[in-house]
């Protein structure tokens, strides 16, 4: 029996949680969908628990340091549960969240700050949408007259509509550029507008505004993969190989499944003389690209063959 996913849009409605918010998190790599379908991302029952932790988190005031320590805790007791769910709850004690069993012994060590139950986030979720189709994204409210935006988020989902159109009509890159300031200027800490400008910046071809503002996202949120990233790829193509490296390992702390990150440092390691560290990034790679036809996994396997001869 196949697992149940939701959607972006579903885990928005079942977690009372804006989908722009939602989205925001799974791009930095903070909590997100583990769920690939073809060329979707949906959300496992499992992720569901760790972004109404989040949330739980997010809304006490932690730190993205202190939530991202919280949710590895819990993600490590989860794939153990085999016990009915209307009898588990997940709490936090202010250090760490645990999975606790209501009909076991089991004390939380120091101050509760909230528990929620597992069986009541399963019944919200089975009245919301599963695998649903895809949410249609917000259209430019200059163009088609819609109220402007009227927060940060929504400027910042706003802006990522327009940087996809700019695939074909570059204009509206300058419309997402005004669209990511205009967000960073009701939120300073929106460290994901950074790394989006940071990418338009490098797709223009001004690597030093990229850099800046790849480490403008940094300064605010260390941890964020994709601003790391794109970070070690400016350094890799500068040439600066063992700086690349350290960087794309950070990224791999992080995010160890963040396959582009294997590949590129396979790359790198491979132009320093790292063979077999390299074979093994590029098998990682294949592991989790899933898509046996995509150019850059027969990349990786003419590289593979080549390091083995």
């Amino acid at each position: 029996m196949s697992e149940t996913t939701y959607t972006f849009a579903g885990v928005a409605k079942i977690l009372d949680i804006p989908e722009t918010k939602l989205r925001y998190w799974a791009q930095v790599g903070f909590v997100g969908p583990s769920v690939r379908e073809t060329t979707r991302l949906l959300f496992s029952f499992q992720d569901l628990i760790s972004v109404k932790a989040a949330k739980e988190l997010v809304d006490r005031g932690f730190t993205v340091t202190q939530i991202r320590k919280a949710l590895e805790t819990v993600r490590a007791s989860l794939p153990h549960v085999d016990r009915p769910l209307d009898r588990i709850r997940v709490a936090f004690d202010g250090d760490a969240l645990v999975v606790v069993d209501d009909g076991a012994a089991f004390e939380v060590t120091g101050q509760k700050v909230f528990a929620f139950g597992l069986g009541d986030l399963a019944a919200r979720a089975a009245q919301a949408p599963t695998r649903g189709g895809r949410t249609t994204a917000t259209p430019n409210p200059i163009a088609d007259g819609r109220p402007r935006p009227a927060n940060a988020y929504q400027w910042f989902a706003e802006a990522i509509v327009l940087e996809e159109q700019g695939q074909s009509e570059p204009e509206r890159l300058d419309d997402a550029v005004a669209c990511y300031r205009k967000a960073l200027s009701l939120d300073a800490g929106l460290a994901a507008a950074h790394t989006n400008l940071g990418r338009i910046a490098h797709r223009r071809g001004d690597p030093r505004a990229a850099r800046e503002a790849f480490e403008s996202a940094l300064a605010l949120d260390p941890d964020q993969p994709e601003a790391r990233f794109n970070l070690a790829n400016l350094i890799l193509e500068s040439g600066d190989l063992e700086l690349a490296v350290a960087e794309l390992r950070r990224v791999l702390q992080v995010a160890p499944d963040f396959a582009d990150a294997h590949y590129n440092l396979a790359v790198a390691l491979e132009r320093l003389g790292g063979r077999a560290q390299a074979r093994a990034h590029l098998e990682r790679y294949l592991g989790l690209d899933g898509d046996a036809t995509a150019p850059w996994a027969a990349e990786a396997r003419v590289l593979i063959e080549r390091l083995a001869e």
